[in-house]
């Protein structure tokens, strides 16, 4: 049985272990490391001993064939030569191709947004200066996500959503990528409210890259445990109310 460590500083990771369950079957450990939350916040160098300390642990753990980091902010910041490890980028490539405008916006954490690790990242594409990348910081909707207001409190939701998005919108942007997993569970909601933008998810291009690494060697059923370096009964609470009634185990960093 293949077996998949899922991990990022809280619900993010769901979503891309959503967009593997649905292609191929697997066993995955998912940590949410809530303790380091939020990463978006952390300096480079306080990244990087995060995410190396992590990556170890979940190593030794639970001799993973397969690591996704589930976060945008790491994937750009930390340089990683393990290979076992999958991490997660901004889709501009196919932003820009479906953009009508060629004005696309990539909606992320504080500290990826503001980082010289993104702006690396976009000049490697080459694009004409006739094609415009607009760097959103997003922080304030993680937020949303990892205190589940996106579900208790959808008229609070719209309303930072508003206000965190809306001038900018104006700008002739026709595309925006969801660059933070926690994102993924704000696509509804901002289609609805911006419907005049196209939202792309990179989190079904990372579950086809799993797929791909794991290549013939996958399980007979889905199989997930889940751990938490923060507070377990309240992470309980919180998956319960997405519908998910694992019980959480706590995994000290």
């Amino acid at each position: 049985m293949v077996r998949i460590v899922v991990f990022d500083s809280g619900l993010g990771s769901l979503s891309i272990i959503k967009a593997i369950q649905k292609i191929c079957k697997s066993e995955i450990i998912y940590f949410a490391d809530q303790k380091n939350f939020p990463y978006g916040k952390k300096s480079k160098k306080q990244l990087e001993t995060v995410i190396r300390q992590t990556i170890k642990l979940v190593e030794e753990k639970f001799s993973p064939d397969v690591i996704v980091m589930a976060s945008n902010t790491p994937s750009l910041m930390v340089k990683i030569t393990n290979r076992k490890v999958i991490g997660v980028n901004p889709p501009i490539r196919e932003a820009m191709i479906i953009s009508k405008t060629k004005n696309i916006a990539i909606l992320g954490t504080r500290s990826a947004i503001k980082s010289k690790s993104l702006s690396s990242y976009i000049r490697k594409f080459n694009f004409s200066k006739d094609k415009k990348i607009h760097k959103i910081n997003s922080s304030v909707l993680v937020e949303l996500v990892e205190s589940n207001k996106f579900i208790t409190d959808k008229v609070y939701c719209k309303k930072i959503l508003k206000k965190t998005l809306g001038n900018i919108f104006k700008n002739n942007i026709d595309v925006a990528t969801l660059s933070s997993t926690h994102l993924s569970f704000l696509k509804s909601l901002l289609s609805t409210e911006f419907p005049q933008v196209k939202f792309i998810d990179p989190v079904d291009i990372v579950a086809r890259k799993v797929v791909t690494d794991i290549k013939k060697n996958k399980s007979k059923k889905n199989t997930i445990k889940i751990f938490t370096s923060g507070n377990v009964k309240l992470f309980e609470k919180n998956l319960r109310k997405l519908g998910i009634k694992n019980k959480v185990s706590f995994l000290s960093t």
